[in-house]
């Protein structure tokens, strides 16, 4: 091979690598262009994860929005501020007698069962009005939403008629119906409805059973809440009239028998 022939083949040769060093340096280029739009992708997806995670967390659950609601659908039979004014009765009755109740409360079903009768009886005859008064403090003790949501049903009940709200709250609060205090089956809407279906004048009621479902009374029942909160009261039962407890004799606790409860408001009637 000639001097001249051997020289242009190494200046070929060497045109052919750095021609091949360039290629190479274009793809990993190219390559790390990739590697670093992937990892910014995914960086931004982490962070958009993150961000909406952190939303999540921060978005106020529907009873919080509710407590919160500036418009309150109340329900028909009330009267005061967001209609948490429930009384029932007889115009003609001269006393009122005011209930605080929780319906996740196992006293009140325990108070509903041996002396609600009478109750539903006296206020028949107007011997007395009821005031009543719903409270959901269980639910913020057992991390639940049973009593918010029975007494969301219980404005439903109370928008068709005094009647069917007491017969419901009666049916609520029954052996048959009321669960351990740390079972909490009220929160179920379909749970409610069953109950319901117990009550004459809400069974099949379509627009007692949309209102459950719809949550129509949930910013009412909180409402509710808040005024129990703000009456002092400090537990469920309660009975008071004339601003007084009404208790079993030589005991600071609601009667809890129907003849200790005849008692106690034949004395508070005269009082």
């Amino acid at each position: 091979m000639s001097k001249r022939n051997s020289q242009a083949s190494k200046s070929a040769a060497r045109e052919r690598l750095r021609a091949e060093r360039e290629r190479q340096a274009k793809k990993d280029k190219a390559r790390k262009q990739i590697v670093v739009g992937v990892s910014v992708v995914a960086v931004l997806a982490v962070a958009g994860a993150v961000s909406y995670g952190v939303m999540q967390l921060n978005k106020p659950s529907a009873w919080e929005a509710a407590a919160d609601a500036k418009n309150v659908s109340a329900p028909k039979n009330t009267s005061g501020d967001d209609g948490t004014t429930v009384v029932i009765g007889k115009d003609s009755a001269k006393k009122t007698l005011e209930l605080y109740e929780d319906s996740r409360c196992p006293v009140c079903a325990t108070f509903e069962q041996s002396v609600g009768e009478t109750v539903a009886k006296d206020v028949e005859a107007g011997k007395y009005k009821i005031k009543y008064i719903g409270a959901t403090f269980i639910d913020n003790a057992a991390n639940g939403e049973g009593s918010k949501n029975a007494l969301s049903a219980l404005g439903a009940a109370l928008d068709v008629s005094p009647e069917a709200f007491l017969d419901y709250k009666s049916a609520l609060y029954s052996a048959k119906f009321h669960p351990e205090e740390t079972d909490d089956k009220f929160a179920k809407d379909d749970y409610l409805l069953e109950v319901a279906d117990s009550v004459d004048a809400l069974k099949g009621n379509k627009a007692f059973e949309k209102a459950v479902k719809d949550g129509t009374y949930d910013a009412w029942a909180m409402k509710m809440s808040k005024t129990f909160d703000k009456s002092g009261v400090k537990g469920t039962p309660t009975l008071m009239m004339d601003g007084k407890k009404i208790t079993t004799e030589g005991s600071d606790n609601a009667p809890m028998t129907e003849a200790d409860f005849n008692t106690a408001i034949t004395a508070a009637l005269k009082g």
